[in-house]
């Protein structure tokens, strides 16, 4: 029998804040003992973020030359040759069903079904119960799948940790018990002062809030909800009698910044607290239970993965860069790729190499925080990423930079297509501008208004969604 397939796919995530992969503060106590019946991996990351390009990778297998995406706004459809992992599982039988991610984002294609969600709030609004509107959108056409005969793949995308954060009480008071108008606090006066997000953060955030500490209890809280109404599903699969023949894999598209590197509760910058994700997977009788993998791995790796645990080959010649992880899990590989390519391009366009010492990250243009165009990160001696010493290393700037450019000639020679993060015109969305010429420029250009704009910037109409060629 064809296992089902439940991928719990979670916006804007900090692993560092889920109590299983060693939080201080109980966020996810649900989700822990989950991770202690499944396998989890400790090093999991999202190359290319945000959203669109992550899910693009997760979904196909494929890096950002092979889905030639890299943008939140990107234009037109993914490479026709490129299959879904909802097509994949579409054409193997499956029932296929989204609750949350929005047709008209180009990762999204394939799925039978889509449902759709409250996913978003505003202090006008109220407190938001995010977690709960999925639940009430998912748990009736749960019921239908468990009542049909054929297995089916279901992918949920909780927005509880994704701005606002606007967790309904308890959750809101659980990890704050001081006072957040304290004059003394001056941590939230460069939050305030940021001029493109100003608008925004005023719309959840009460502006007289001076302790940044707030706005994180507030992520935590949006955390230890979403992780109450999750459980919730676990309990949904054993009522149905589903949990022993599904495969439940929790993922999430990248991380969020906090109060870090001044890019203020948001998910921009090529720093780990973005690219770093959580992966645990479930799969009774496939994978072992309380098992924590420490090999590096990234999005592309979990289509060839759920294919393998769910005894589907790849599709006969299908190219697909990401392997499967269960040589990690048994021990037969140690590690896929340690050194690795990063993009971005939301508010900012950067790229980068990655490895278990460095990182280096380059302005393809400059961006609104001002920030130098060469970043080099020693993730040994500075894991929190906070003293740029490219000066000081240009040798190994010069190294890296090479490793990086030997890869990309490597990947748009296989793909024929040019580096998509080196050609994103208009990437932005500021009519009648293709690229910043200055920092200025782009501090005054970008701005988010209330949340219904970040929400557009979700979940906007594509006008075309042809694949391309």
């Amino acid at each position: 029998m064809k296992p089902n397939i439940l991928l719990i796919a979670v916006d804007s995530l900090l692993s560092t804040h889920m109590g299983c992969y060693g939080y201080h503060r109980n966020t996810t106590p649900h989700i822990d003992r989950f991770a202690r019946g499944a396998t989890l991996f400790e090093n999991t990351f999202s190359a290319h973020i945000p959203t669109t390009p992550a899910y693009a990778s997760m979904f196909t297998g494929r890096d950002c030359f092979g889905t030639d995406c890299v943008a939140l706004r990107h234009q037109g459809g993914l490479p026709g040759d490129v299959p879904t992992l909802a097509e994949i599982l579409r054409d193997e039988g499956y029932a296929t069903l989204n609750v949350g991610f929005p047709e008209s984002n180009p990762a999204a294609r394939g799925f039978e079904r889509y449902v759709s969600y409250a996913g978003w709030g505003s202090l006008d609004q109220g407190r938001s119960h995010k977690a709960e509107a999925l639940n009430a959108a998912f748990f009736p056409v749960l019921d239908e799948l468990a009542a049909g005969d054929k297995p089916f793949f279901a992918m949920l995308r909780h927005m509880d940790p994704h701005s606002p954060y606007l967790p309904p009480e308890p959750f809101s008071t659980l990890f704050y018990q001081g006072d957040a108008t304290d004059p003394a606090h001056t941590s939230m006066r460069p939050v305030w002062d940021f001029k493109p997000f100003a608008d925004y953060f005023r719309s959840w955030i009460p502006s007289d809030v001076t302790d940044a500490e707030y706005v994180v209890a507030q992520y935590d809280g949006a955390v230890a909800y979403m992780d109450a109404c999750i459980g919730a599903i676990f309990t949904r699969l054993e009522a149905l009698g589903l949990a022993e023949n599904t495969i439940v894999i929790l993922n999430g598209d990248h991380g969020e910044t906090l109060n870090d590197h001044e890019c203020y509760f948001d998910h921009h910058g090529l720093y780990d607290v973005t690219l770093k994700v959580p992966l645990i997977i479930r799969a009774p009788g496939r994978l072992p239970a309380d098992r924590r993998v420490p090999g590096y791995n990234q999005h592309k790796d979990l289509v060839p993965t759920v294919l393998e645990l769910a005894g589907i080959g790849l599709p006969g010649d299908l190219p697909m860069e990401g392997r499967s992880l269960l040589p990690l899990v048994s021990g037969e590989t140690p590690s896929h790729e340690p050194s690795f390519y990063i993009t971005e391009c939301t508010w900012m366009r950067k790229h980068g190499w990655r490895t278990p010492e460095w990182k280096l990250i380059l302005a393809l243009e400059p961006d609104f925080h001002s920030k130098p165009p060469v970043e080099l990160y020693n993730l040994i001696l500075d894991p929190g990423e906070n003293t740029n010493v490219a000066e000081s290393h240009p040798h190994i700037v010069a190294a890296l930079r090479a490793e990086m450019e030997a890869h990309i000639a490597k990947r748009t020679q296989a793909t024929g297509r040019p580096n998509p993060v080196e050609n994103q015109p208009g990437w932005h969305g500021i009519k009648g501008t293709d690229y910043f010429t200055s920092s200025g420029q782009a501090y005054d250009a970008l701005h988010i208004g209330g949340p219904a704009s970040a929400a557009k910037l979700q979940a906007q109409s594509r006008a075309a969604k042809a694949p391309s060629a």
